[in-house]
């Protein structure tokens, strides 16, 4: 597999004017000899990485939000004038019938390995898709998960839509605010223990090796006890949890079950009583849309660092 971190860009050389452009999605390279005009995003996470990047010009509208989650107040005023098309994974129909002419989603985030809504099944459709670099874990392998998989999502997305300039400013700013932060960071002694609690009372939905909260935690100064666990978002055992005792339970806040009850659950269950995070009441809570790839990914380790550490 090619190294999905560094996508290669493609331009007429001795002109100013936008050409073709080639980026890296996952395996693929996929080819732009225009700028997308009716592009569609899947989740909170990506659309706010294409509003982040001002291309709301560009959309006709999102999708996959409603059906799991509740916009906060940025996010609501920033796809006021958009259409949410499917409040899950949208059909290809819903795709097709919206006349788009770019998808920008991801494996398990708007689309199935095998599903009927793949790069595969739309292309003949005229719609290019680019897919969320933390997913492509699901159709081959890449490297663990850092905070590159996400800056790498918004300059692709720069290339694709001609904001190169804004992309590469906006990613710039990230990684100092994110260096500052760290290099002041007073992060005494070994790194605590995390467990990061997605959902699921009999199986904990949770984020393993690939998936963008260990690169949160790792920035924090902590260390997610499934990092070694070959996987993104997946289960585990309840009996893996306790065998390996975290000192700090991380909840995704979203959906049905909010993150108050989700608490509550661990520490009213007497098979968790001993886990350290239990005992001392130890849980920091990431909003959905600071826990997947975005631009809220610097807020979110500055959250977890200051649970982590103190304020």
């Amino acid at each position: 597999m090619k190294n999905i971190l560094f996508p290669v860009a493609l331009a007429l050389a001795g002109t100013s004017t936008w050409a073709e452009t080639t980026v890296q999605s996952c395996d693929r390279d996929v080819t732009f000899d225009s700028v997308p005009q009716a592009a569609i995003s899947n989740d909170v996470n990506l659309t706010e990485m294409m509003l982040a990047l001002g291309l709301s010009d560009h959309m006709v509208g999102y999708t996959g939000v409603s059906g799991w989650k509740t916009l906060d107040a940025e996010m609501r005023d920033g796809v006021a004038a958009l259409p949410e098309l499917s409040a899950r994974y949208p059909s290809k129909e819903v795709l097709v019938g919206a006349d788009a002419d770019f998808f920008f989603a991801g494996w398990n985030y708007g689309m199935k390995v095998g599903g009927e809504v793949t790069p595969e099944t739309l292309a003949p459709f005229g719609i290019k898709v680019y897919e969320l670099t933390e997913s492509c874990i699901h159709i081959g392998d890449k490297p663990k998960v850092s905070m590159d998989d996400m800056y790498n999502d918004l300059l692709n997305l720069g290339r694709i839509f001609d904001v190169e300039d804004k992309a590469e400013t906006l990613v710039a700013g990230y990684r100092a605010d994110l260096a500052a932060f760290t290099e002041e960071l007073e992060a005494d002694g070994e790194p605590p223990r995390v467990f990061v609690y997605d959902s699921g009372e009999d199986t904990p939905f949770t984020a393993g090796r690939y998936a963008m909260p260990t690169a949160l935690i790792e920035a924090a100064g902590g260390k997610n006890i499934m990092d070694d666990f070959e996987k993104s978002w997946a289960t585990v055992t309840w009996e893996e949890v306790v065998d390996r005792n975290p000192e700090i339970v991380v909840i995704v806040n979203y959906g049905d079950v909010t993150a108050a009850q989700k608490r509550d659950f661990m520490m009213q269950n007497p098979a968790f009583a001993e886990m350290d995070a239990v005992k001392n009441d130890r849980f920091v809570v990431l909003e959905y849309v600071e826990a997947t790839p975005g631009p809220r990914n610097i807020k979110a380790v500055k959250k977890l660092a200051a649970g982590f550490w103190g304020e």
